[in-house]
């Protein structure tokens, strides 16, 4: 169990008019986790809108790697509040200057037929009958082993299936159960970039050292979820080009509901 609860990770301090400011976490690999970076840049753009909104997309850029010895600096723009949606911009900063462009789109809740056309694969292993393979004190993983899930048909290769939860009980607030959702979303599409493409899961497997680089990370948020307890997230690699391989994949609750899609450009160079 994590000696620190993950909402901690999410705190921010008012620092004047839109302006929030988060601190970092130091990481094995050092920098700073992409997905702690747009889980708190989604907290900053929350709050400055209307109650009762939550986020239903987002999209980032990464722009530079970030210290984590040097707290990060959320700049948020009121780009439009609407009837039922409102936007917003965050431009996250450091003294070497912007580090992460994000923008936001929120919603208000609105009764709608709900039709879900992406099913959650069957027959597969549960949680507690794989190996914990996390990196991190703030939440678990558990691979599907090889061969569990087949090669999607039609479109993509690399295929990457894992159990995935945070440690802490984040209680009923959609807005912390989403952003702890982005927390956890930068984790899986490197390793399917790499599955995807033969030589470089060769190398990997063999412990060469690759350059891996998150580029832009897309979520949308589709239905209530809760990123504190077990959810599929089910990626694969559509395209491989200029170093660049984009990762898609869906996000699928214990019971079979797809509560979000997920897609990252991920840079990834081979050993020279």
């Amino acid at each position: 169990m994590a000696s620190r609860n993950l909402s901690e990770l999410f705190d921010l301090a008012s620092h004047g008019p839109d302006v929030y400011v988060g601190e970092g976490l130091s990481y094995a690999w050092g920098g700073l986790y992409g997905g702690h970076i747009v889980a708190q840049a989604l907290r900053a753009a929350a709050n400055t809108v209307e109650a009762g909104l939550l986020p239903h997309s987002l999209r980032a850029y990464f722009i530079r790697r970030g210290d984590n010895q040097e707290p990060v600096r959320y700049e948020v723009d009121r780009i439009r509040n609407g009837h039922s949606f409102a936007t917003r911009r965050v431009v996250a900063r450091q003294s070497i200057g912007a580090i992460l462009n994000l923008e936001a789109s929120f919603q208000c809740h609105e009764d709608s037929d709900d039709i879900q056309t992406v099913p959650m694969p069957g027959g597969l292993p549960a949680p507690e009958d794989l190996p914990a393979t996390s990196w991190s004190e703030f939440f678990d993983r558990r691979f599907l082993p090889d061969g569990v899930l087949a090669e999607p048909a039609g479109t993509g290769a690399g295929r990457t299936g894992a159990w995935m939860k945070v440690t802490s009980d984040l209680g009923d607030d959609q807005l912390m159960q989403r952003c702890a959702l982005a927390y956890l979303s930068d984790d899986l599409p490197t390793d399917t970039v790499i599955r995807s493409h033969p030589e470089a899961r060769r190398r990997s497997e063999a412990g060469e050292k690759m350059f891996n680089a998150s580029l832009d990370h897309t979520i949308w948020f589709h239905r209530p979820l809760r990123a504190d307890a077990w959810h599929l997230h089910d990626m694969s690699c559509h395209n491989y080009v200029g170093g660049r391989g984009l990762a898609i994949g869906h996000v699928f609750a214990a019971d079979g509901t797809h509560v979000a899609t997920l897609a990252q450009e991920v840079l990834s160079r081979l050993p020279r």
